[in-house]
């Protein structure tokens, strides 16, 4: 589930003007504004061919709540058609959210991790910086069955239809989202995004047989400019642990 700017710095989360909530339970990075995390543009087309082992979205996302699972996170920010930030990492999804990430952009290189009850953060961009441990936030998960639940909701047009994506069969969902409507499910997006000026954006989303995001994109105007957060997810598997950096 999303921010623009200098959202979090852990997994679900990059930095720079415009991220998304994506990467869910990343803090926001030291002197920057939450923001969502827009994707990698070199993501691989959905065929429009017809695709084997097709499932409804509804039976998916109830297997998704039911087992909780570890994933890669790639997630890129761009506004006004330039690249802003790159987020990559690994972290817990479908549970209480750890992980670690890296969030780069020009002139920056932040490392986070966050565990079951603090946040780690490193500015790699200045030489001989050590861990900063912080609280963790009480909202730092971003809930992205429960984006998909949403986008379920506003009818029948939200179902886009099978796909496929780095060979797996996808379902893809669409359409907009109000910002009220995020809050039930991301609070901490729409916090930051309400800051902003956002009302709302477009969403696309694609997941998989087990109800896992596979792909998560996020367009919207903010402040008179174009905002686009893309965010890939890969390599899933069982839950890990992500213990506290050596300080």
């Amino acid at each position: 589930m999303m921010t623009f700017a200098v959202r979090r710095i852990t997994v679900s989360a990059a930095i720079a003007a415009v991220c998304l909530s994506v990467l869910s339970g990343c803090k926001d990075a030291p002197g920057g504004a939450g923001a969502p995390a827009p994707a990698s543009s070199a993501a691989p087309a959905a065929s429009a061919t017809p695709v084997a082992g097709a499932f409804e979205p509804e039976q998916a996302l109830a297997e998704a709540e039911k087992t909780p699972y570890a994933a890669s996170v790639k997630a890129v920010s761009e506004a006004a058609g330039q690249e802003l930030s790159t987020m990559t990492g690994r972290s817990n999804l479908g549970m209480l959210f750890t992980g670690r990430a890296e969030v780069r952009s020009s002139g920056m290189w932040i490392e986070s991790v966050t565990t079951t009850d603090a946040n780690y953060i490193r500015n790699r961009t200045k030489e001989g910086s050590g861990w900063v441990k912080a609280p963790r936030s009480p909202d730092n998960d971003a809930n992205y069955a429960g984006y998909a639940k949403l986008l379920l909701a506003t009818g029948p047009s939200a179902k886009k239809g099978m796909e496929t994506r780095n060979g797996v069969p996808t379902y893809h969902l669409a359409g907009h989202l109000n910002l009220d409507q995020v809050a039930s499910v991301d609070p901490r997006t729409h916090r930051s995004m309400k800051s902003k000026g956002v009302t709302g954006f477009d969403i696309d989303q694609w997941i998989d047989a087990q109800g896992r995001t596979v792909r998560f994109e996020q367009r919207m105007d903010m402040r008179g400019m174009q905002a686009v957060n893309k965010v890939d997810f890969s390599e899933f598997g069982p839950v890990e642990t992500f213990a506290a950096p050596e300080r």
